[in-house]
């Protein structure tokens, strides 16, 4: 594989299975490679509800809240073998154990020595999250030798400390260098996007299946659901991502 990106955060309900939603079907859209798409949420596996990314269900935690390393292992070796990009969307209740994992056995690098690069994508929401999700920035950023994507959420409040931005604080400023870029999910309208937004995700729907949805969807909504993916797809586009060395 040329590039895998885990999307992990501590926190739970911080929109981490919409993040790896839209990266995916950014990647699939974006790249010419094959997709392979994991989810390795016990508690909650939503991004694996999203059948048109033909996401894979990998059980990794054990009845006594440890990793069971053999599926593990084998996603791993998976991600070596197998010829393309993988998004693998990691769930709350498995964060620390997953990056205890990959320190100790130093995955990132081990994925590097196989000619596989890796991004770790972190979402973050304002308000009272806001600390847990800095506290599991930290921890992927102290404990994973890899790229960091930066997903502001601000669906529960603006991400925002004292009235600094995210860029004035004091992680992004020390970890700026390994910060490869951040992607905002602004708080939009709940009356017109936030609605068009909830129908689609609750639905498990990609942006095009619902452009493809007249039934679902009439012509404003799905022309308000295409700026949202034109937007995002911009800001994707600035990211170092799935660079064809060749070209």
């Amino acid at each position: 594989m040329k590039e895998v990106h885990f999307v992990v955060q501590g926190k739970g309900g911080v929109g981490k299975s919409l993040c790896a939603s839209i990266l995916a079907q950014y990647l699939q859209e974006r790249s010419p490679l094959p997709l392979h798409c994991f989810d390795t949420d016990a508690v909650n596996p939503t991004f694996s509800r999203w059948k048109a990314l033909n996401v894979e269900t990998v059980k990794i935690l054990t009845e006594h809240n440890t990793i069971d390393t053999r599926p593990f292992d084998e996603m791993i070796e998976s991600l070596v073998e197998l010829d393309g990009i993988g998004v693998i969307d990691n769930g709350a209740a498995t964060f620390v154990p997953l990056i205890a994992y990959m320190n100790e056995g130093n995955i990132a690098e081990l994925l590097k020595d196989n000619g596989v690069r890796v991004v770790m994508h972190v979402p973050m929401n304002g308000g009272q999250a806001l600390g847990d999700c800095l506290a599991g920035l930290s921890q992927t950023l102290k404990n994973v030798d890899a790229d960091v994507v930066v997903w502001l959420n601000d669906f529960k409040g603006a991400v925002q400390e004292g009235g600094k931005d995210f860029t004035d604080f004091k992680i992004y400023t020390q970890n700026k260098h390994r910060i490869l870029g951040i992607v905002h999910l602004p708080n939009r309208n709940p009356d017109t996007f936030g609605k068009d937004i909830f129908l689609m995700t609750e639905n498990n729907l990609t942006f095009n299946e619902a452009n493809n949805s007249p039934e679902l969807f009439k012509l404003a909504p799905r022309s308000r659901l295409k700026r949202v993916k034109d937007e995002l797809f911009a800001q994707l586009d600035k990211l170092d991502l799935d660079q064809d060395d060749e070209a």
